[in-house]
């Protein structure tokens, strides 16, 4: 039988309200989808299991985050420890693609992440299902975006057509799997460190 580490992975989705976070989730998770809309206070997940390469076994906690400004500062205690950060925007409204830039710097300044400039981030385009007359952010000026901001992944999905998602999130769970492990070396590095600097130090016993 072959062993198999399980994992923790804690994912964080942000956007503005209304752009789809919570659909995107329960897609994923449940593959359910709801018309009717209720705006998140605070922060809620759902937890899946997920297997990558044939044996990495992980259980995925998927953190939706209440888009409204009111509610942004119950958000930010749940980004620390988060292994990749999702920002989504509605391909039918221009200020939330315009807002993306803003989630991802609020997440840097408040998630304490060890490596600023290697956190994996993936951007999802979300409700590409609405007629191509509604849709006012082009792919090209997604493409633009995701590339500034330092070649993030990016995903044209719709929670309401289920396109893209489990694609989307697949490479979510790659990037997430990959800064857990890369936290779990940095840690053990440094606790590695911490004894040898312990040890170094100790008083010799030699009475000679």
């Amino acid at each position: 039988m072959s062993s198999r580490k399980k994992n923790i992975l804690k994912v964080i989705i942000l956007g503005d309200s209304g752009v789809g976070k919570t659909s995107l989730m329960h897609r994923y998770v449940s593959d359910k989808f709801s018309q009717q809309y209720k705006a998140t206070i605070g922060a809620d997940f759902l937890t899946k299991e997920v297997t990558m390469d044939g044996d990495k076994v992980a259980t995925m906690q998927v953190w939706d985050t209440a888009g409204q400004e009111r509610f942004q500062s119950l958000g930010v205690a749940f980004y620390r420890g988060a292994d990749c950060c999702v920002l989504v925007y509605d391909v039918t409204n221009a200020k939330s693609f315009e807002n993306i830039k803003s989630w991802r710097d609020e997440f840097l300044v408040h998630a304490n992440v060890s490596s600023p400039d290697s956190f994996p981030f993936v951007i999802l385009g979300n409700k590409l299902d609405v007629e191509e007359s509604k849709k006012v952010v082009s792919n090209r000026a997604a493409q633009d975006m995701a590339k500034s901001l330092g070649n993030i992944p990016l995903f044209l999905t719709s929670a309401k057509g289920s396109i893209n998602v489990d694609t989307a999130f697949e490479e979510i769970a790659r990037n997430a799997l990959q800064q857990s492990q890369a936290d779990a070396d940095a840690f053990e590095d440094d606790f590695n460190d911490a004894i040898n600097i312990q040890l170094d130090g100790e008083p010799s016993s030699c009475n000679c």
